[in-house]
């Protein structure tokens, strides 16, 4: 079905300088997958994980310039030598982020985009669109605005195509990474399906727990090599230990270690009437009254469209018809004040990566006035060493690996010196290292004296690293209180109560 064959590829990048510069690809792959397997692929950010599907789909060498060895075919087609858009009706793709592939702004005519350029039967593809819909729940997502569904939505509409399109082979990129425990719970109701359906699946992957039941085999893989490889008996039986020996992501959430101490009393910051709405009427954010300890990491948590990137918006200030108050430090902060004091990471850090380099990426955050280039170099170098990004430092950021990228929007927060940050999913895509790595770097902040607030889905994470919790339902607060032993079953009940993959 898939067959490599001593492949090796190495993507070709421009420094800062121009000069050609070399960042990552895979060496030496000889692999078999035999039609209608599942296999996961697993391993740290930059390993070669995405590198292994875009030589499946076509992506390399059609897309992504490198240098290609050896041979990859499927279904008997050498990748190198078939068109890519041949390759497209017969490997399907879901990306991490589903907004890179969509063509259309209706989600019907996305949903049938796919089947469309294939040039199938016109009735064929509505009667399929029709039969989809049904099969996977998703009737009132037909017919609306792709730009006003959530990333949850998005990513479903973008499997619906693929469910159409009906192809042999499904390869995806990462796809649980922006979505909440609910949608990734719909992501493998809609993978058993293809499964059943006898397709051939290909997935890279940091958060396997949700996959154990449905992979036949797991490749565990490190520096563009293949290092492990374990049937579906071995990954059931892993433990706690052996995921993190591994550098692997838990397959048990509810098996996570508690370890956190109580917060000591101190100053917090208030929200007193605190509200916005945008536009539409159907979003927006309503909270009377909330207290949260200042000089700590918040994390804030509730389903895809609960309210927590508007919290976030409206928190740093990006929205000026915010209405209520803000107070931190005893001073009143109006939406320019909260501008001033605070920096934020977006879901999408592709949308605030701006310059020709890492370096000057991070030294673009730097408020200092007085600091000699020399000093704001060594700054940045120092900063980007420790989240394993220093060899980047005059890489363009655009180059990196989508881990990278965002550990890099990390380092630019820690450089800014603002003394409030706002994170929304910042280990989007980051396997269990760099995740740690990252949780060490924002109790570091905290360490500073700064408070940090982070919306995420992430519940391994928020175990690692996070105080105090804000949990919101359409808008509003559920429910608000600190992590501590005597709150570790509420917590583990709230993220994870009645939830099958546990």
């Amino acid at each position: 079905m898939i067959d490599f064959n001593d492949v090796s590829f190495e993507y070709k990048s421009a420094g800062a300088d121009g000069t050609r510069v070399e960042t990552g690809g895979v060496s030496n792959i000889n692999l078999k997958i035999k039609k209608g397997e599942f296999v996961v692929i697993t391993g740290e950010s930059g390993c070669g994980k995405t590198t292994l599907i875009r030589l499946i789909n076509g992506l390399i060498p059609g897309y992504y310039n490198g240098e290609l060895k050896g041979t990859v075919t499927v279904l008997g087609k050498s990748v190198k030598d078939t068109p890519i858009q041949e390759l497209s009706g017969i490997v399907g793709s879901v990306f991490q982020n589903p907004r890179s592939q969509f063509f259309n702004i209706n989600t019907t005519d996305e949903i049938a985009f796919a089947a469309e350029n294939q040039r199938r039967d016109p009735e064929k593809i509505r009667n399929g669109i029709a039969q989809t819909a049904k099969l996977l729940n998703i009737e009132r997502l037909l017919d609306r605005n792709i730009f006003e569904l959530s990333g949850g939505e998005k990513q479903i509409i973008a499997c619906a195509g693929i469910d159409v399109l009906s192809p042999d082979v499904v390869v995806l990129d990462e796809p649980s990474s922006n979505l909440d425990r609910k949608a990734i719970e719909h992501l493998a109701v809609i993978l058993g399906k293809w499964k059943e359906e006898g397709k051939t699946i290909v997935i890279a992957e940091h958060r396997i727990f949700y996959l154990k039941d449905l992979a036949d085999r797991m490749l565990v893989m490190k520096d563009g090599k293949i290092t492990e490889e374990m049937d579906a008996e071995r990954l059931k039986n892993m433990s706690y230990e052996d995921t993190c020996d591994r550098g692997l992501r838990c397959l048990s959430l509810s098996d996570l270690p508690f370890d956190k101490s109580v917060i000591s009393g101190g100053e917090t910051i208030e929200f007193r009437d605190f509200c916005f709405t945008y536009k539409d009427k159907k979003h927006s954010i309503n909270i009377p009254e909330l207290e949260v300890p200042q000089n700590s990491i918040i994390a804030i948590i509730g389903d895809n469209g609960a309210g927590k990137s508007t919290l976030a918006r409206n928190l740093c200030g990006l929205e000026k018809k915010c209405k209520g108050t803000i107070i931190y430090g005893g001073r009143k902060l109006g939406y320019r004040e909260r501008r001033h004091s605070s920096y934020m990471v977006m879901q999408d850090v592709n949308h605030q990566l701006f310059t020709e380099s890492v370096g000057d990426e991070v030294i673009l955050s730097m408020a200092s006035k007085k600091a000699s280039d020399e000093e704001k170099d060594g700054k940045a170098k120092e900063i980007l060493d420790s989240l394993d990004l220093g060899r980047y430092m005059e890489i363009h950021p655009m180059a990196l690996s989508g881990g990278q990228k965002q550990r890099t929007a990390l380092a630019s927060a820690i450089a800014s010196d603002k003394p409030i940050i706002v994170m929304d999913e910042p280990t989007s895509g980051l396997d269990y290292h760099h995740m740690i790595q990252v949780a060490k770097q924002i109790e570091k902040l905290k360490a500073m004296g700064r408070t940090v607030f982070i919306v995420t889905h992430d519940y391994e994470f928020i175990w690692r690293c996070c105080d105090f919790i804000v949990h919101l339902k359409n808008g509003k607060v559920a429910r608000s209180y600190e992590i501590g032993s005597d709150t570790a079953e509420k917590l583990k009940n709230s993220l994870f109560g009645g939830e099958q993959y546990v």
